[in-house]
């Protein structure tokens, strides 16, 4: 499957309706050569005003400079949560990024909502590369992204039905000690922007999941 961008792009992937999910994996092939301006997306999204979803945003840039991976989380129909990344490690099997389970604190988690799987290829060159100094150069278009090898594991209300993760287990899953030494180094060594320390984004405190 490929998205094609000549004006933006919203494609729904997998299956035809929302569903709940335990995980899903695919391989992306993003946009080639000189990508500055153009945001190639995987996200998860719920429908409604306070909908849930979850945001991988591939933020384009001039040829041989590594991509930008851009993360949001939103809960109830609030996001603000975006951390960012340098794209010059393996990802497959790396953890990034883990947004906890915080209901004890107020916090809404994205846990019941059914969503549907999405992708978009859009121009974003008012802020998508280096704050939007670098515009799209539309002599390279049209740009294209490549999907494949889509493997879902869904989830009743009950339980999953993923052999390896039957009857609701993967609602505790934690990160193993190596993936969370995995997940420290890619904070340490790749991390360009994290909500949760910019104080002047929040004069008045981090939001609550942050403390």
């Amino acid at each position: 499957m490929s998205s094609l961008m000549t004006r933006p792009l919203v494609l729904a992937l997998g299956p035809s309706k929302s569903i709940c999910l335990e995980g899903l994996t695919c391989s992306s092939k993003l946009v080639a050569g000189n990508s500055a301006g153009t945001v190639t997306t995987y996200y998860l999204s719920s429908e409604g005003p306070t909908h849930d979803e979850i945001d991988f945003e591939f933020l384009g840039n001039l040829s041989g400079d590594p991509y930008i991976v851009h993360t949001n989380v939103f809960t109830q129909g609030k996001g603000n949560r975006e951390q960012q990344f340098y794209l010059c490690f393996l990802v497959d099997n790396t953890p990034i990024r883990v947004f906890k389970n915080a209901e004890t604190i107020g916090v809404p988690f994205p846990k019941t909502r059914p969503m549907r799987i999405y992708s978009s290829l859009w121009n974003a060159d008012d802020w998508a590369t280096r704050g939007g100094l670098v515009k799209t150069d539309w002599t390279k278009a049209p740009f294209t992204a490549y999907y494949r090898n889509f493997n879902f594991q869904t989830c009743s209300s009950r339980s999953c039905t993923s052999s390896s993760t039957s009857n609701g287990a993967w609602k505790g899953q934690e990160l193993d000690a190596y993936s969370r030494r995995r997940l420290r180094w890619v904070q340490n060594n790749f991390m360009i922007y994290n909500y949760c320390t910019d104080l002047k984004r929040f004069p008045q405190g981090l939001p609550p999941e942050c403390r």
